[in-house]
């Protein structure tokens, strides 16, 4: 049974480290693999095209490199979702736009297997088939080590966010500035007080609620606040932001050169 790197790490209260791809090219989770730096890499599968079978084949680059998965996957159908991407050997799954006790209760659902969810044995990836990696005792485990976040990210999510964390079998919770900023009637303006204010209950709360807060980052000197804060977990990067920001600098660059000619 392949061994979940990201909850191997939170239940020994480590630090971990991941960064985010929507690109499903299964190369791009190789060559993260290939850095020796991080702990998993999560496909942001809301933001652009997808098929099943890039599920399969991310998650099999993955295990070829040695790191674990995550899919933050879109608000609806989040069932679906999240069966599809465990049964292709994703590992841990981020729930986005959760507003209400019953998304999460219905995230944690999604994610374990009964009595405390919904998933139950077939043949797909994560079993091996026809069981040749892991038994009915092995799934239990898999879906039990599967972590769960959520994104906080709305303003009613915020206003009953300890009832929220509550919910028993959620791990890990995500602040969102940009949709909290437009949920709040100040859209774009994630360094507002009230914004700032947010993030910093989400994070308090779930420190004293025994959950894991994470950030996201895009660069190491990000990180001061949040370690301040008490934050542990963090993703840095999107591939699409690091390749935007490269084509453009050094696109500049060399239009300024040429200009001279």
């Amino acid at each position: 049974m392949r061994v979940n790197r990201l909850r191997e790490l939170l239940r020994k209260g480590k630090p971990t480290l991941g960064t985010r791809i929507v690109c499903p090219w299964p190369g791009l989770v190789e060559v993260i693999g290939y850095t020796g730096i991080y702990d998993y890499v999560e496909f942001l599968s809301e933001y652009g095209p997808y098929d099943l079978h890039d599920l399969d084949n991310l998650a099999r680059a993955a295990e070829l490199v040695g790191i674990s998965t995550m899919i933050k996957i879109d608000q609806e159908p989040r069932t679906y979702l999240a069966e599809r991407s465990l049964a292709a050997g994703i590992q841990n799954v981020l729930f986005a736009d959760i507003r209400t006790v019953e998304d999460a209760e219905e995230a944690v659902r999604a994610v374990r297997t009964e009595p405390k969810g919904i998933n139950g044995y077939r043949m797909d990836r994560r079993v091996g088939y026809i069981g040749a990696l892991a038994s009915a005792a092995d799934l239990v485990k898999i879906c039990d080590d599967a972590v769960v976040a959520l994104m906080i990210e709305r303003r009613s999510a915020v206003e009953n966010l300890e009832k929220i964390l509550s919910v028993d079998g959620i791990d890990m919770v995500q602040f969102g500035p940009v949709d909290y900023s437009i949920s709040v009637g100040i859209p774009g303006e994630v360094n507002h007080p009230k914004v700032k204010e947010a993030e910093e209950k989400t994070i308090k709360t779930a420190l004293k609620m025994g959950i894991s807060p994470r950030a996201e980052i895009s660069s190491p000197e990000e990180a001061k606040r949040y370690v301040n804060l008490g934050v542990r977990n963090f993703n840095i990067g999107i591939d699409l932001r690091m390749l935007f920001s490269w084509w453009k600098k050094n696109g500049e660059d060399l239009r300024k050169i040429l200009s001279n000619i």
